[in-house]
């Protein structure tokens, strides 16, 4: 895009605002924006080679605008795109793409932008459900799901239903993200990034959630679940009474593990190798078995 088309785009923004903003309640964060007349760009305008004229006022002027930029050719395969990093793969093939973007064109049913059906063609796509489908199959998981889902795989409870994680940004001590908390508006990471100095950056394979990884956070993450597993975090206190249970048969221990944390994706001559691992540490209190 131009500058010109960019600042054009930005007058038809101009006079939204909080409606009611308040010091002592945050309510006004949930309302829909006012819009302030006295605030907003006069004159005609233009976008995309869309015309709005002088006469249209701010809500017009958006509505006009929101219109043409969901209408555009680009918006099916540009979310779809994202989507399918964020719920499959992080490099999905041009066909998978298109696909998807077709669904988002047309339902089936002659309607555009349906993201429940956008999301079902994602989820039942061809590629998302054959292992191995493409060079792009699977994707890193970020800090903060691979946490959640330690937390969801054993039960992670909180007894005052605080959930007093705390802010988890911290790269050298913590997870290295926390939730809204992103550096930017554009997430923690680009949909188009290529780990440098790689063999999926040398081959164009996007890998965005590897933005966020490095020697720092690699070790920084380690440290911190090593204390959350053995130890919960704060008030949060794990449950491993189904893995007590499996304490004295080590491979179902470990093939049980890497069911739930890895979906199947561990290999058996893996498993076998930690499972010998595995049975090396001692089980003879109930602390050995635990910290087995």
């Amino acid at each position: 895009y131009t500058q010109g088309q960019v600042s054009e785009l930005a007058r038809v923004f101009t006079g939204w605002d909080f409606d009611g903003a308040s010091a002592s309640d945050p309510a006004f964060m949930r309302k829909p924006m006012a819009h302030i007349a006295s605030r907003f760009s006069t004159g005609a305008k233009k976008v995309l080679d869309v015309d709005i004229p002088a006469s249209a006022d701010g809500p017009a002027a958006m509505k006009t605008v929101l219109d043409t930029l969901a209408a555009h050719a680009n918006v099916g395969p540009f979310i779809g795109r994202q989507l399918i990093q964020r719920l499959v793969c992080a490099n999905p093939s041009p066909a998978y793409v298109g696909r998807v973007a077709g669904v988002f064109n047309n339902n089936g049913s002659g309607q555009r932008g349906d993201l429940k059906a956008v999301i079902k063609a994602i989820l039942l796509d061809t590629e998302a459900r054959t292992p191995g489908a493409g060079p792009g199959v699977g994707k890193l998981r970020e800090p903060v799901l691979r946490f959640i889902q330690w937390g969801r795989t054993f039960g992670l409870s909180s007894p005052t239903d605080i959930w007093n994680v705390g802010d988890t940004s911290n790269p050298a001590t913590r997870l290295g993200q926390s939730p809204l908390r992103s550096p930017s508006v554009f997430n923690f990471f680009r949909p188009g990034y290529l780990p440098p100095n790689s063999p999926l950056g040398t081959n164009g394979v996007t890998a965005p959630e590897f933005q966020l990884c490095n020697e720092s956070t690699v070790a920084g993450y380690l440290n911190f679940m090593q204390g959350a597993i053995a130890n919960g975090v704060g008030e949060l206190k794990p449950n491993y009474s189904a893995e007590l249970a499996l304490v004295g048969d080590v491979p179902a221990l470990v093939a049980r593990i890497a069911l739930l944390l890895a979906g199947g994706g561990i290999g058996s001559a893996t498993q076998t190798t930690i499972a010998n691992a595995v049975a090396t540490i001692n089980a003879s209190s109930d602390a050995d078995k635990l910290n087995r």
